[in-house]
């Protein structure tokens, strides 16, 4: 787990001020930023136990949070407007503690879909998605499919997933890992198991 305190980093975003927790080590190998779901917030268990992943690894992390939590919603808006702040927070967290080291994004679920679909245009290295949502459960008719944005990253990407996740379970591919979990949406089950999965693949995508 990350620690306590860490630094509280508040940034301006054309959609409000952002809040980033960041997690630093000295001489870090590369930053993991990571995004919460749409109705929660950075103190999720997967967030934190992938977060405690990296730093044992060397790697610094920045625990987000989008504008709208900042503001105290908890609905978020459409997805351009949640891309435009993460992409804002990209650059102020590069103009400040990360510098130019390598990047990996990542997140929970909404999480995930801003980190897939802003990849390419922060440069990324590599991108986690927990608990993709790959379709919005309990519709009457078939929902839009979420994989083509799970497709956008040119780069490696990992998913962990819960079996029983509501929103199912995406397809593996090359490039792409998909590493099914005991657990629903919310990933509570296997926190170990978590770390292991997240911290072996971030030694390979750095080594």
């Amino acid at each position: 787990m990350p620690a306590a305190d860490p630094e509280i980093v508040e940034l301006d975003t054309p959609r409000g001020p952002a809040r980033v927790h960041v997690h630093a080590v000295a001489t870090p190998r590369a930053w993991l930023l990571l995004g919460h779901g749409a109705g929660g917030g950075v103190h999720a268990p997967d967030l934190r136990t992938s977060a405690g992943a990296a730093l044992d690894r060397g790697i610094g992390v920045g625990l987000v949070e989008q504008p709208y939590r900042v503001a105290g919603r908890r609905s978020p808006p459409r997805p351009p407007a949640l891309d435009e702040a993460w992409l804002a927070i990209v650059a102020g967290l590069r103009s400040g503690p990360i510098g130019d080291a390598p990047l990996v994004l990542g997140g929970r679920s909404s999480g995930a879909r801003v980190a897939c679909r802003t990849a390419t245009a922060t440069g990324a290295v590599g991108v986690l998605c927990l608990a993709f949502p790959l379709e919005p459960p309990r519709r009457s008719s078939p929902a839009p499919s979420r994989l083509p944005e799970l497709e956008q990253p040119t780069v490696p990407v990992l998913v962990v997933q819960g079996e029983r996740d509501p929103y199912g379970m995406p397809p593996a591919a090359p490039g792409r890992t998909v590493v099914p979990v005991r657990g629903d949406h919310g990933l509570k089950p296997e926190q170990g198991r978590i770390g292991e999965v997240v911290g072996g693949w971030l030694d390979d995508l750095l080594a």
